[in-house]
């Protein structure tokens, strides 16, 4: 990087850590801390709602599966906007009237302790180790623009969020999220352009779209009902809205952030922005990867993206046939750029019969481009099986180091690392409420004075800082980083969602039941995903969270029976 890079970087982040500390000055008790003084305008809070969930790993990752599979991940948010609805009308009233901390308070009124702590700490099973993948994704970029070492780059990355996130507490985490939005968005939108400007003469933005969805990149939509397909509309619209239920309603890392919010009203308003807002930006980061790949037709791109890879294959015994592959892969692309010039000309010519030649030609040449590369990834397997052989992560950042102009580099690194920091500093801030409140408050230390609580909470704030970095080591073992972190919380939410649920609308289940209805659910969703794994069952990861969700209402309400002795809310 340049040293206007450099600037740029390092003062957007000075800027960005910096007003967040001077705005939350005051912050004196555990309420302040923990809650923001419930002061934040509904605008903080959509912002804040959509940066918790937008992390490093969506600007990272997702131009990479855009990359690779074309938009129909976002049929993924399709049930966002109805979840929001669902949410603002019945469960967000509930949390409002009760002035609880965090989500899992009223389990405990609703069924007993136990349930109220079993929620929690599944909540913070799976969010603690979210939080890992999320240091993960900015520390990639790190360790490939620094040669660092990617481990010693994580915990480095780590420690400057702990001690960021343990000076602030959640209105630090708030204020600073509507600045890194801000530029999160710009810089995105710069990206697009200098994308689009840099597409070869005779090759217009039509053309770059018409490429796109001739060679099955511009898959929006999917209607074909199939439990196996992991993105269609159906999956969306159910295993997505249910994911989003209990993503939005029950994970405390998003409550917090509404909680927060000055009255009913405003934080209403902040849910709904995000129901409008968040699936035309998720569109639009999609895009941008489709823009990634048609730019990648006419610009020669490295057989593999993971430089790391390709440099431990250039210097074992195996970099002379890389060095072949290579070769091939220069020779097919030259030859496929060639084929698209020709597919073009031919689509404005409007001959039907001379455009499908064109493209049979394109996707000869791409199954060729395709199968060199899985010869490599055989080839970095054989070198370090520890070595990620799936490189859509790295795709974006590439196209950001090798081809923005100076001082633009700087502000896109800014964004991955706003996007970073603004994801994690919640989590941890969530992680850190919920144990102080649900589990040491509420178990260990019932009678203590409020600045206790205060020195527990940011104690906490370090201590899932540390397990979150531990997660982060073995990050590298996903395949992709946006679906890893959807599949972590697919595993748990469903359960976690069943609970609440039952909580609202089943009165008459009491918290025997529904404790062990819970068990029950989780053990056999963790089973579903083992055997998918191992082939025996084929269900998308999405299921399973409406899998989870009504094994537990089923569980509760049989066993509610069981036990014959209905318990009155």
């Amino acid at each position: 990087m340049s040293g206007l890079d450099w600037t740029v970087l390092t003062l957007t982040l000075a800027y960005i850590v910096g007003y967040g500390v001077w705005k939350t000055r005051g912050i004196r008790n555990t309420e302040d801390y923990l809650m923001g003084k419930r002061q934040l305008p509904w605008w903080t809070i959509g912002l804040s709602v959509v940066a918790t969930q937008a992390s490093a790993i969506t600007f990272l990752s997702t131009p990479g599966q855009a990359f690779e599979d074309g938009m129909r991940f976002v049929q993924f948010y399709m049930g966002l906007p109805i979840a929001m609805v669902i949410l603002s009308v019945t469960i967000l009233p509930i949390y409002y009237k009760l002035k609880v901390y965090t989500a899992y308070e009223y389990l405990e009124g609703r069924f007993d302790l136990r349930t109220r702590v079993f929620t929690a700490i599944l909540f913070l099973i799976q969010r603690g180790m979210a939080a890992g993948i999320v240091i993960y994704a900015p520390a990639i970029i790190l360790s490939t623009i620094m040669g660092w070492d990617l481990l010693v780059t994580i915990w480095i990355m780590g420690a400057l969020v702990i001690i960021y996130t343990v000076s602030g507490g959640t209105d630090a985490v708030s204020q600073t999220q509507k600045q890194q939005m801000i530029i999160i968005l710009a810089g995105m939108v710069v990206a697009g352009f200098v994308l689009v400007s840099l597409l070869p003469t005779g090759v217009s933005f039509g053309n770059a779209v018409d490429v796109a969805g001739r060679m099955g990149k511009l898959n929006v939509i999917d209607l074909e009902f199939d439990l196996s397909n992991k993105y269609n509309i159906w999956t969306g619209l159910l295993g997505g809205t249910f994911l989003m239920l209990s993503y939005f309603g029950t994970d405390q890392s998003q409550v917090q952030r509404y909680l927060s919010g000055r009255t009913l009203k405003e934080s209403r308003l902040g849910l709904m922005f995000n129901a409008v807002f968040k699936v035309p930006m998720q569109f639009m980061v999609l895009f941008l990867g489709v823009l990634l790949f048609v730019f990648y037709q006419f610009h020669q791109p490295p057989v593999f993206f993971n430089k790391t890879a390709t440099e431990q294959l250039r210097n074992s015994e195996y970099a002379s046939a890389f060095e072949d592959l290579e070769k091939q892969h220069t020779q097919v692309f030259n030859d496929k750029k060639l084929a698209l010039h020709d597919f073009i000309k031919q689509m404005e010519s409007e001959d039907e019969t001379a455009i499908n030649q064109a493209e049979a030609r394109v996707k000869t040449l791409s199954k060729e481009a395709a199968a060199i590369k899985a010869n490599v990834i055989q080839l970095v397997n054989k070198v370090d099986r520890e070595t990620e052989a799936k490189d859509s992560d790295y795709v974006f950042i590439t196209f950001v180091l090798n081809y923005l102009p100076k001082g633009l580099v700087g502000l896109l690194l800014a964004v991955i690392f706003s996007a970073a920091m603004s994801t994690t500093a919640s989590e941890l801030n969530a992680l850190a409420t919920t144990t102080t409140i649900d589990l040491y408050k509420r178990n260990i230390r019932r009678e203590e004075h409020d600045q206790h609580y205060l020195k527990i909470a940011k104690l906490f704030t370090v201590g899932w800082g540390i397990v979150a970095l531990f997660f982060a080591t073995i990050a590298s073992h996903f395949d992709n980083l946006i679906e890893a972190v959807n599949i972590v919380g697919s595993l748990f939410y469903g359960a976690i969602l069943g609970i609440f649920l039952v909580a609202f609308y089943f009165k008459k289940i009491g918290g025997k039941a529904v404790f062990f209805a819970a068990i029950l659910a989780e053990i056999l969703v963790i089973t579903i995903f083992v055997l998918d794994k191992l082939d025996i069952v084929q269900i998308a990861y999405l299921w399973l969270n409406l899998i989870g969700c009504v094994l537990v209402v089923i569980f509760a309400l049989a066993l509610q029976n069981m036990d014959r002795k209905p318990v009155e809310a």
